[in-house]
């Protein structure tokens, strides 16, 4: 997967909530730091000081499409200005929880916001900076909602939406993956965690 020569990789993670992606953060930067060489990890929103203070506005609410949008894309460019381009400038490959794939499925499928606006934000704030390999995890709403029920904590903004929501999102990352074929790779959330281990070890070799 071709990047500009002395930058680190840039890995994202996505998917539905509940897919269980956040499990394997760790794992993923784990494996890169075999390799050798720095590994930041990092979410969105968040990421930066200013960055979590939107996220828990953006995880609490209410907030209206158009403006949470707005409100996702100041976070991430505090984000890419003050961790996500620097690392990837000295060398350090980046793994991020979420990008500007979750704002295209959850604000853009999910909530109905153009794509043209999503795209002309993204262009404003990370024009020179986009994921080599993007990790998608999927699985049924049936598997999300007993997942977050086992989790035993109140569902934020998000995880509380309804079935229909849900699909669209999750039918957004589907289209996302069929559109990106050599970026974006699908995993089965659905799948029992050391089989996901062993994908995710066949697609990080390609790196």
């Amino acid at each position: 997967m071709a990047r500009a020569e002395g930058r680190g990789f840039f890995v994202t993670l996505e998917g539905v909530d509940g897919a269980g992606k956040s499990t394997h953060v760790e794992g993923i930067a784990e494996r890169l730091r075999a390799r050798g060489g720095e590994v930041v990890v990092t979410r969105e929103p968040g990421g930066t000081p200013l960055a979590e203070r939107l996220r828990s506005l953006l995880l609490t609410g209410p907030v209206d499409p158009f403006p949470e949008t707005l409100l996702m894309f100041a976070a991430r460019a505090d984000h890419v200005a003050r961790v996500i381009r620097p690392a990837l400038e000295r060398g350090a490959s980046v793994v991020c929880d979420r990008f500007t794939d979750a704002t295209r499925a959850y604000q853009g499928g999910g909530k109905g916001v153009s794509r043209g606006a999503i795209l002309r934000l993204a262009e404003m704030v990370h024009r020179d900076v986009e994921p080599d390999l993007t990790l998608v995890f999927d699985c049924p709403y049936e598997v999300s909602r007993a997942r977050l029920a086992r989790a035993g904590r109140p569902a934020d903004r998000f995880e509380g939406e309804d079935r229909a929501f849900f699909e669209r999102v999750r039918q957004t990352y589907l289209d996302l993956a069929a559109g990106h074929p050599g970026r974006v790779r699908i995993i089965d959330g659905s799948q029992a965690i050391p089989e996901i281990k062993k994908r995710l070890d066949e697609i990080l070799l390609e790196l």
